[in-house]
């Protein structure tokens, strides 16, 4: 094995100064180093980390690597399995059982039927924006509410829940919570999720949770599957439309581009997912012996997968660290790839279309209401990144 490949030393915790949408400098550096490095998991197991985007596709493809959470070496002691349901954390034949009743429930043909909703949503945030404004926290009044209100609709969760649901989410999802506080949203979730799950089985209504309640699913496994669905559904795209917005408005001549020719908006989108790569990383684990990019990953052994530096890896996209919304940006892997692909990614796809169409049809001059430099931004301790809050303003 040779010994002059690149070493990571930490997981970097910062993004550069006054760059918040590149990868952090120590993940790129890596990538122009070569595509995999050793990396060290805060825990002291040996790992490594995989930036460039040829290698990250190719371990998401291969069943020698296993997403199950026992199986992550990362820390001094054994991780227990992933609970019933949660999906993501699972490799066949257990991850199939709960994919593939929800495949045909999230097709690109059904999701695109989802898209007047969508639009009926999206007006609405944007009348509510407007009678409040001419300043508005875009995070709240609009890149939380419309996938908030479309997952729960389409899970069946009362409308009366919505705002506290989200605010679990939230609580866990945020990247600053303190342990305590952590487990007390997802039990707080969990527990209410047993009961959404109770009163599907009991009174069945047109949604996708009463649908899966018809059949062999147990309870339990129905509980982690729409923690899964409203947790990806949630988080993911609120994320992508805020940062999204932010990435825009500090890009004045992509966004005075779009604006010309809205014609843009599908390609816009695709690269807003690949610029920004919002869901970072991910890992897998080595079932056996296997070479990767000329090193040998021993059995056992964790990898972190660097989505974002593989999406501005230079090998597969030209000038990766720009933001051209004219690019054919396809085979990003800001959904990830192979059999875990986002089920959720036509949904995701749908909204973002939608709503930022929306938003810049309705509010020609929206623009940021506070310096840039003063946005505040998820620790890149959340596993989804993004802001916490975007103050912008518009000629009323």
């Amino acid at each position: 094995m040779s010994e002059s490949v690149h070493t990571v030393t930490t997981l970097p915790t910062e993004r550069p100064s006054g760059c918040p949408f590149d990868p952090p400098a120590e993940l790129t550096e890596a990538r122009e180093h070569g595509p995999i490095s050793r990396y060290t998991h805060p825990g002291g197991k040996p790992g490594w980390m995989i930036t460039g985007y040829d290698l990250v596709r190719s371990v998401l493809a291969d069943p020698r690597f296993s997403a199950r959470k026992d199986l992550m070496n990362v820390v001094d002691f054994e991780l227990p399995p992933a609970p019933p349901g949660e999906f993501l954390l699972m490799d066949e034949p257990q991850h199939g059982r709960y994919r593939k009743p929800l495949v045909g429930k999230f097709t690109a043909r059904r999701m695109r039927l989802l898209a007047e909703r969508v639009e009926q949503i999206t007006a609405d945030c944007l009348d509510a924006m407007e009678a409040a404004g001419p300043t508005a926290d875009l995070v709240t009044a609009f890149a939380k509410p419309i996938p908030t209100i479309i997952i729960c609709e389409i899970l069946g969760v009362p409308y009366e829940d919505r705002a506290s649901f989200q605010e679990q989410i939230d609580t866990f999802m945020n990247g600053e919570t303190s342990d305590e506080d952590l487990i007390a949203a997802y039990t707080a979730t969990q527990d209410y999720l047993a009961r959404l799950v109770a009163a599907k089985r009991a009174n069945p209504t047109d949604d996708i949770l009463s649908e899966l309640t018809d059949s062999d699913l147990t309870d339990e496994e129905l509980k982690g599957i729409s923690l899964i669905l409203l947790a990806a559904g949630f988080d993911t795209t609120a994320n992508m439309l805020s940062l999204g917005t932010f990435a825009l408005l500090r890009n004045p001549d992509q966004l005075d581009a779009l604006r010309a020719d809205p014609s843009l908006t599908d390609r816009a989108v695709e690269e807003l997912l690949r610029y920004l790569t919002v869901a970072k990383s991910f890992m897998r684990t080595a079932l056996e012996d296997v070479e990767v990019g000329g090193q040998v990953i021993e059995a056992g052994t964790t990898v972190v997968l660097s989505y974002h530096t593989a999406n501005r890896d230079p090998e597969r996209f030209d000038d990766p660290h720009a933001l051209d919304v004219t690019r054919d940006a396809g085979g990003h892997l800001a959904f990830g790839h192979g059999i875990h692909l986002c089920l959720g990614a036509q949904l995701a796809r749908v909204e973002m279309r939608v709503a930022f169409a929306a938003l810049l049809k309705r509010f020609p001059t929206l623009r940021l209401a506070v310096p840039a430099e003063e946005v505040a931004l998820r620790p890149e301790t959340a596993d989804i990144y993004g802001v916490k809050s975007l103050p912008v303003t518009w000629d009323a």
